[in-house]
């Protein structure tokens, strides 16, 4: 789910409480949590969270704003012949809330700094729906790292590792669910493709 799909799911109409459930969390006074999108500015995701964060704990929001969420999910990349893990937004620009939507909760998120407005219908924020929520978070909870290609098609790139270890080439195509890249390298005269992990090659 891209970060444009994200925002497409809460505004869907298709993603409303029933009716009925809404009738009785009215007539019960029940607690009706639930997740919401609010954008903010991209790159600032986690700063937001923390000004956000801040301000539900002066305003005395806890028992109305229970989680604030970036989504994000941790890279492998190679820099300077390094590898290095990073944490990446899912979502650039996007942070989940899950809070019971009421007009001081919604007035404690919406003038946080960096908050720029819910996502919905109108002025209305639409929850998500707890399919797409788990769904979110258990891509956050992947086991292991995503190796991430800091280079693009037609870039040139340095083999770091393997036989071909030193030899400079271009990418010819990237296959970012094997993780593998395809290097166009000039072999004795002739240009040889070559296929290796993410891993063996870096930008030049």
């Amino acid at each position: 789910m891209e970060a444009t799909e994200l925002a497409e799911a809460a505004e869907s109409t298709d993603l409303l409480p029933d009716p009925f459930e809404i009738q009785i969390d009215e007539e019960t006074t029940a607690d009706v949590r639930a997740w919401y999108i609010i954008h903010c500015y991209s790159g600032y995701e986690q700063k937001v969270k923390h000004n956000l964060e801040q301000r539900i704990e002066s305003m005395g929001m806890q028992d109305f704003i229970f989680q604030v969420v970036v989504p994000t999910i941790e890279e492998i990349e190679i820099k300077n012949g390094q590898r290095r893990t990073v944490e990446r937004c899912l979502y650039p620009g996007y942070i989940m809330v899950q809070m019971i939507l009421g007009d001081d909760p919604w007035y404690t998120v919406r003038n946080t700094p960096g908050v720029t407005g819910f996502v919905g219908m109108g002025n209305t924020p639409v929850p998500l729906r707890s399919e797409q929520v788990q769904k979110i978070l258990h891509k956050m909870e992947a086991a292991a790292p995503q190796v991430r290609a800091t280079f693009k098609l037609g870039q040139k790139v340095r083999i770091i590792e393997g036989p071909f270890a030193d030899f400079i080439g271009v990418v010819e195509d990237l296959d970012e669910q094997r993780a593998k890249v395809r290097i166009l390298v000039s072999f004795f005269g002739r240009e040889t493709p070559v296929e290796l992990d993410f891993l063996q090659v870096e930008r030049t």
